[in-house]
C-alpha cells in the first residue's frame, strides 16, 4: 500500500507556459535530452512537434504530453511534461493542458520580456491553483536584459527575485535548476490510490489501425489492462485492450496509478464516442461522480467548409469528426448552399486556426474544400419581438431588413503591448477598426500596455498582421470577449451575372460596406476567368446597387472574312453577334474559381 503513495508522491506533473516564440518547444528538447529521455539518434530540434504543419511554420498547434525519468539525490521521479502551443488562437489548448498538471514553467524570452499571452496564459494557471516556476529564456543572446526582466517578472507574480531561473534553452545552461525547481516546488499530485478509478481525458486522436487512442489523467484509483471502462458522458463500456503511458512513444504498461498521465486503447472506432473532459469510470464501480471537465469552447469565427466534389460530403463529415478528436476547440453543424451544396459551418478560434484546420483536411485526410468568407455571430433582433434573440452564425440567416430591429455585434478587451515608439500607429490602426481606447499604462520607459474596445469582426481577418507590421514586429495581442453591443450593420450581397452568391455575402458596417463592396467586385473581376459573354459584378445591399464591375467577353472577330463592299455588311454581322451574347448571357452560368474564395478573404492586404 504505502508503495502506490510513494510513486504518486513521487510523480510531477507540469506545463510549460510562454508567449509565442519564447523557446518553450526548445526548452522541451533540452529537459529530453538532460533526463536522458531521447537517444541521440532520435535527436532534432523541436522533437516534440511531431506534426508536418507544425515543423514547416515553425510553431505548436497541439499540446504534447511525454513523460521522462529522472533521479536526483539517489531519489527517482516520474515527470509528465506537456508542452503547450503560444498563439492566442490556441489558448484551449494551454487550458486543457493547465487542467492536467499541478505546475507550470512559466517562460518569459529575455531580449522580449513579457508580453501579452504570458500573462494571458499566467492567469489561467493561477486560476487553476497551479504552481508557478517562472524562468528567463535566451540568456545567451547579446540583446538579452535579464536583470530588468527579472524586475518585471517580480513585479507581475509576486515572488522573489531569487526564485526565478536564469535559463538558455539553446545552451543548456540552467536546465538543471529547472529540474530541482520542478521537484521541489510543484506538488505531487492529489489522489487516493484506494477509491474507485476515476481518470480525466484531456485529448484524443484517431488512429487509423487502432481506433481512438484516449489520454488521460488518473485522478484517483487506478487503471489496469483488461478492465471494463465506462466514459461516463456516453454511458458506453468498453474494454481497455491496451494502457501505458507517452514516452517519446507509446510504452505499453499493466496499469496506470493515481496521479500518472497514460493513454488507452479501447478499440473505439466513432469519433462522436470520445469527448475531451470526459471522465472514465470502471464498469463494477457505480455512482462514481464525473470530473468537473473542462469549459465550453467559445468559437470566435464562423465560415462554411464545402468540398469541392459534392459527393466528397460524407468523407467531409468523417474527416471532421477525427479531426475534432484531436482538436477540441474545433466546432462544426451542416449547412447547404445554393452556390455550393452541402457542407459545415464552422466554428474557429481564430483566422490562424481556420487556416491550420482547412490545411491538416488537405494533408492528413485528402480533401480539397472550399471555405466561405468569414464571420463572427451576431444577435439580431425583430420588431415582431424586440426581445427574443436570433443568433446570426451565417449571413443568410438575418431576416429581413423591413423586420429587423437591431443587431447586436460581439466585442473584445484587447492588450496590446507595444514599445513605446509605436503607440501613434497602434492607436492609428485601432482607431481605424472602430476601436475605443479604455487605458494606457507604462510598464517600464520603453514598453506600454495599451487597452481597447474593438468589434471582434474587425480583428479577425487581417488585424493580427498589420499590427504586426505596423509596430514592426513589437507588439502582442491578446483579448478576452466582452459581450455584444448594437451596431449598424448591413448584408453586403455578392451577385454574378444578377444572380446572388450566397456563399460570398458577409455581414459588414454600414461605413465600410461601399469600400469592401467595391474591393470585392474588383478583386472578382481579376479572378473570375473570361466568357463567352460580358458577365456583370455587382455588391448590393438589399436591393440597392453599390459598386458594379464587368467582366467583358471574349470576341470572336466575326469581320475578318469580309473584303471591302458596304459598312452595313459589318454592322449587320457584329449585331447578330450581339444578339447571340445576349441570349448566352440569360442561359449561361458562370464558374467561379476556388482562389476567388480564398481572395476576398485577403482583401485588405
Amino acid at each position: 500500500m504505502s508503495k502506490i503513495f510513494t510513486l504518486s508522491n513521487n510523480i510531477r506533473n507540469f506545463c510549460i507556459i510562454a508567449h509565442i516564440d519564447h523557446g518553450k518547444s526548445t526548452l522541451a528538447d533540452r529537459l529530453l535530452d538532460f533526463t536522458g529521455s531521447v537517444t541521440d539518434r532520435e535527436k532534432k530540434d523541436q522533437l516534440l512537434d511531431d506534426m508536418e504543419l507544425e515543423r514547416e511554420k515553425g510553431i505548436t498547434i497541439k499540446s504534447h504530453a511525454v513523460q521522462m525519468d529522472y533521479e536526483i539525490d539517489g531519489e527517482k521521479f516520474v515527470l509528465n511534461l506537456i508542452d503547450t502551443p503560444g498563439h492566442v488562437d490556441f489558448s484551449y489548448e494551454v487550458s486543457r493542458a493547465i487542467a492536467a498538471c499541478e505546475g507550470a514553467l512559466l517562460v518569459v524570452d529575455a531580449a522580449q520580456s513579457i508580453q501579452a499571452q504570458t500573462i494571458s496564459n499566467l492567469y489561467l494557471a493561477v486560476d487553476n491553483d497551479l504552481e508557478i516556476i517562472p524562468v528567463v529564456n535566451k540568456i545567451d543572446l547579446p540583446s538579452a536584459n535579464p536583470e530588468v526582466v527579472v524586475d518585471e517578472i517580480v513585479s507581475l507574480i509576486g515572488c522573489k527575485a531569487d526564485e526565478v531561473i536564469l535559463a538558455s534553452a539553446k545552451t543548456g545552461e540552467g536546465i538543471e535548476g529547472i529540474l530541482r525547481g520542478i521537484i521541489d516546488r510543484v506538488p505531487a499530485p492529489n489522489g487516493n490510490p484506494d477509491s474507485p478509478l476515476q481518470a480525466l481525458i484531456f485529448d484524443s486522436v484517431f488512429n487509423p489501425y487502432r481506433g481512438i487512442e484516449t489520454y488521460f489523467k488518473v485522478v484517483n484509483g487506478k487503471l489496469s489492462k483488461g478492465d471494463r471502462v465506462r466514459f461516463v458522458s456516453t454511458g458506453k463500456d468498453y474494454g481497455a485492450e491496451e494502457v501505458g503511458t507517452l514516452k517519446l512513444s507509446q510504452v505499453p504498461k499493466k496499469e496506470i496509478k493515481t496521479g500518472d498521465v497514460g493513454y488507452l486503447i479501447t478499440g473505439i472506432k466513432d469519433a462522436k464516442d470520445v469527448k475531451v473532459g470526459d471522465t472514465i469510470t470502471l464498469v463494477n464501480e457505480d455512482s462514481v461522480p464525473a470530473i468537473e471537465g473542462f469549459e465550453e469552447v467559445k468559437p470566435m469565427v464562423f465560415a462554411g467548409i464545402y468540398p469541392v466534389d459534392t459527393d466528397d460530403y460524407e468523407d467531409l463529415r468523417s474527416s471532421m469528426e477525427k479531426l475534432q478528436l484531436n482538436d477540441a476547440s474545433l466546432v462544426f453543424s451542416p449547412e447547404s448552399s445554393a452556390a455550393l451544396g452541402f457542407g459545415f459551418r464552422c466554428g474557429f478560434l481564430g483566422m490562424l486556426h481556420l487556416e491550420i484546420i482547412q490545411e491538416r483536411l488537405q494533408r492528413e485526410f485528402n480533401m480539397s474544400v472550399i471555405t466561405t468568407v468569414p464571420n463572427v455571430s451576431y444577435n439580431a433582433y425583430v420588431n415582431k419581438d424586440p426581445s427574443a434573440k436570433i443568433l446570426v452564425n451565417n449571413p443568410s440567416d438575418l431576416p429581413d431588413p423591413s423586420s429587423l430591429n437591431r443587431v447586436e455585434e460581439p466585442y473584445i478587451d484587447a492588450t496590446i503591448i507595444t514599445k513605446s515608439e509605436f503607440v501613434g500607429n497602434v492607436l492609428t490602426l485601432c482607431i481605424e477598426k472602430r476601436g475605443e481606447i479604455k487605458n494606457q499604462r507604462y510598464l517600464t520607459t520603453e514598453r506600454v500596455e495599451l487597452n481597447f474596445k474593438l468589434p471582434l469582426a474587425e480583428i479577425v481577418f487581417d488585424f493580427y498582421d498589420r499590427l504586426k507590421s505596423v509596430s514592426k514586429g513589437y507588439a502582442s495581442l491578446d483579448y478576452t470577449p466582452t459581450g455584444f453591443v448594437a451596431s449598424k450593420l448591413v448584408r453586403l450581397d455578392i451577385l454574378l451575372n444578377g444572380k446572388p452568391v450566397d456563399a460570398l455575402s458577409s455581414l459588414i458596417h454600414v461605413d465600410n460596406a461601399q469600400r469592401m463592396g467595391r474591393k470585392m467586385c474588383e478583386k472578382l473581376k481579376e479572378l473570375i476567368p473570361r466568357q463567352q459573354f460580358d458577365i456583370p459584378v455587382q455588391a448590393a445591399i438589399g436591393a440597392k446597387i453599390i459598386s458594379r464591375e464587368t467582366i467583358k467577353a471574349f470576341r470572336k472577330d466575326v469581320t475578318a472574312k469580309l473584303y471591302g463592299g458596304d459598312v452595313t455588311r459589318k454592322r449587320k454581322l457584329l449585331e447578330k453577334q450581339k444578339k447571340g451574347k445576349k441570349k448566352m448571357r440569360m442561359v449561361g452560368s458562370v464558374e467561379i474559381p476556388q482562389q476567388a474564395f480564398m481572395a476576398v478573404l485577403k482583401i485588405n492586404d
